[in-house]
């Protein structure tokens, strides 16, 4: 019998064979885990209302029914502040109308989520979604959102006061409105599919001719307060006349860059919004779980003054364990406007998990110790 003996460089590649089949055996699942457990770059309309879906819990009451606007004017400086502070990246969770908008312009996060308890807070950002996706630039979506015609001779970077003070003589039309709602609903329901029921159909058309009724100068409860172009609390003051604290106006909004932002994020289904309440036993804690198995790390949560009503309620302390349970690092911060109102600057962009230490040790007693970061 003759024996034929295998040659060293036959020896060495099937050693290389070997090692090689190893490696990918160790690895392969790791790096299969890996790519599984990143953030999607977009998701499908079938995904995104799922997730929405999935997440939600029914809406619930709140003591201010309707919530067309922001009344909180320290935005501007809050934008500014979160960009000098390297606030960037990661997700964004926030709660509320279009203010979420700004701090997302502001944060540039990779997905974001905006959770409130009233449904039709829902419908409103599913509104502003299509109008994202039908507006090509900021004049556009004035347009769109108000029933405005454009004005002549207003280009894409316009100054955003430039913007509003050209609307201001610009008069609203119902005929043009109509023709927008209708191609609002058309983009929600049959582009996207998305299952509105008839309640929330319903509560579109409530929300879109609230803002055709009241104009640019609509504000939280709808009726205008009389602080146009004054940084008071309207939709206009608060995209365009909220100022940091070098006087420039800061929204999303307030440039051409701001906006794409949030556009580009909307047009890949990555500004979610979900119903639930801080302290239910489902929202919260879904996010932080899907966020979690993707590897994700919350950046930045804006609580606006929900801690108030957590703190009269006696709910504070569950909330505090749903956020517990959100993925986040050493650079997460709570972002708490109201903090400016009491002097403690520097305490509204809170680090998120020093502070929820010191809740779970008792020492948040009260809603100005969270408005003073307790830690």
């Amino acid at each position: 019998m003759t024996i034929v003996r295998n040659s060293r460089p036959v020896r060495q590649a099937r050693r290389l064979a070997i090692l090689t089949w190893l490696t990918l055996a160790l690895f392969t699942p790791a790096l299969g885990a890996a790519q599984q457990a990143s953030l999607p770059t977009r998701l499908t309309d079938a995904e995104y209302w799922k997730l929405l879906t999935d997440i939600s819990e029914p809406g619930g009451y709140f003591r201010i029914t309707d919530n067309y606007t922001s009344n909180e004017p320290e935005i501007g400086r809050l934008y500014s502040m979160l960009r000098e502070r390297g606030t960037t990246g990661g997700v964004y969770i926030g709660v509320g109308p279009e203010q979420n908008l700004t701090y997302i312009a502001a944060i540039r996060p990779q997905m974001a989520f905006v959770i409130d308890i009233r449904r039709q807070a829902v419908v409103q950002h599913l509104m502003y979604k299509a109008i994202f996706e039908m507006a090509t630039d900021r004049a556009d979506f004035v347009s769109i959102l108000f029933g405005k015609p454009r004005p002549i001779g207003i280009g894409p970077d316009a100054p955003i006061q430039t913007i509003w003070d050209a609307y201001v003589r610009v008069r609203s039309d119902s005929a043009l409105a109509a023709r927008h709602f209708e191609s609002i609903r058309t983009r929600l329901v049959t582009t996207h599919g998305f299952a509105l029921d008839a309640n929330e159909a319903e509560q579109l058309r409530t929300v879109y001719w609230a803002f055709f009724y009241w104009g640019p100068a609509i504000t939280t409860r709808g009726a205008p307060g009389g602080r146009g172009g004054g940084n008071g609390s309207s939709f206009a003051d608060l995209t365009g006349y909220s100022t940091d604290d070098s006087g420039v106006p800061r929204s999303f909004l307030a440039t051409a860059e701001d906006y794409i932002t949030v556009k580009n994020l909307h047009e890949r289904n990555l500004i979610v919004p979900v119903s639930g309440d801080f302290a239910g036993p489902k929202a919260l804690r879904a996010i932080g779980a899907w966020l979690t198995e993707r590897s994700a790390t919350v950046r930045a949560f804006y609580l606006s003054n929900v801690e108030q009503y957590l703190f009269q309620d006696g709910k504070q302390q569950t909330f505090y364990d749903n956020a517990a349970t959100l993925p986040v690092d050493a650079a997460s911060v709570f972002i708490r406007p109201y903090a400016f109102r009491r002097g403690a600057v520097v305490e509204s962009l809170c680090p998120i998990s020093p502070f929820l230490v010191s809740a779970k040790a008792g020492r948040v007693q009260g809603n100005n110790d969270a408005l003073g970061c307790v830690r």
